[in-house]
């Protein structure tokens, strides 16, 4: 009965030890530094590139989306630019335009950092490519930092869709990102999402880790 007890607490005594050491590790979540890119309406690939044309895949992302071979030019305000700027696909509902704080100066633009997909009220920009140009009334924005998990990553995180974390970068600069959403989709792969802007502040690259803490 004594050994049985004293296993018992043993037991206990190591559970408890990992869930301490796991709380104090935290999470670990890898880093892709996200580039500004534009999201178009089927409409707009159209007005840009030609009648007719479609989106030719360079590279797959996560969640069903991909990297094109189209690029556009990104034109502010003051008309100051920035080229070649990556079009993602597939077509979305509406366009959007998603740069760094740095961009928003160059182009003179006041993008607000928001959510993806979530424009109204958000800076206008001009788009330039092979064929044609538009205007964006709204449609510019500084994604919001995020991480990407799919049900089963946010299960052992202990976290849920919509839930706001901090995060630590264990690197010289030891930097925290607080404010930092999650999102959860069976077709995500587990990343967060920061810009070049806060990847260069931190001194993060493609492929570093980060933990929740």
């Amino acid at each position: 009965m004594e050994e049985k007890t004293i296993e018992l607490i043993t037991k206990l005594a190591l559970q408890a030890l990992e869930e301490q050491q796991n709380h104090t590790n935290g999470f670990m979540v890898p880093v892709g530094v996200s580039a500004r890119h534009v999201h178009l309406t089927k409409e707009h690939v159209e007005a840009l590139f030609g009648a007719g044309h479609t989106l030719h895949k360079k590279k797959d992302l996560m969640g069903g989306q991909f990297a094109a071979e189209e690029c556009v030019t990104i034109v502010g305000l003051k008309l100051r630019a920035i080229e070649n700027v990556r079009v993602l696909g597939p077509c979305r509902s509406k366009s959007q335009v998603e740069i760094s704080a740095t961009d928003a100066l160059k182009l003179g633009v006041k993008a607000p950092i928001r959510e993806s997909g979530n424009i109204a009220g958000s800076a206008p920009i001009a788009l330039v490519g092979p064929k044609g140009a538009i205007y964006l009334n709204e449609g510019c924005i500084i994604a919001k930092r995020h991480i990407h998990m799919s049900p089963k990553d946010a299960e052992a995180a202990g976290v849920k869709d919509g839930d706001v974390v901090s995060v630590k970068a264990d690197n010289e600069r030891g930097t925290v990102f607080n404010h930092v959403q999650i999102r959860v989709h069976d077709s995500f792969t587990l990343e967060m999402h920061i810009d070049t802007d806060e990847a260069n502040a931190s001194k993060i690259v493609t492929g570093s880790t980060v933990r929740i803490i």
